[in-house]
């Protein structure tokens, strides 16, 4: 499973990325986290705000910061 992150970098962005770190660290699940931040690649993906959160190339949230549990419980799935 992948995750990536989308955004620019902003302070919202990095927490993403560190609560979904977190998420596959409390599920166990075998996933990797990429951060994408080439505002070209994040428009390929149709997202308009960040952060987001692409999980297996489907935007499954854009504009909000997901907390750990909330991606856990995405990554159950």
């Amino acid at each position: 499973m992948i995750l990536k992150v989308l955004g620019t970098g902003c302070a919202k962005c990095k927490k993403l990325e560190e609560n979904a770190l977190k998420a596959i660290a409390e599920t166990g699940i075998d996933a990797s986290v990429e951060k994408v931040s080439d505002l070209n690649k994040i428009m390929d993906y149709g997202v308009m705000m960040t952060p987001a959160l692409v999980i297996d190339e489907k935007v499954v949230s854009a504009g909000k910061l997901l907390s750990a549990g909330d991606i856990a419980n995405l990554i159950k799935k």
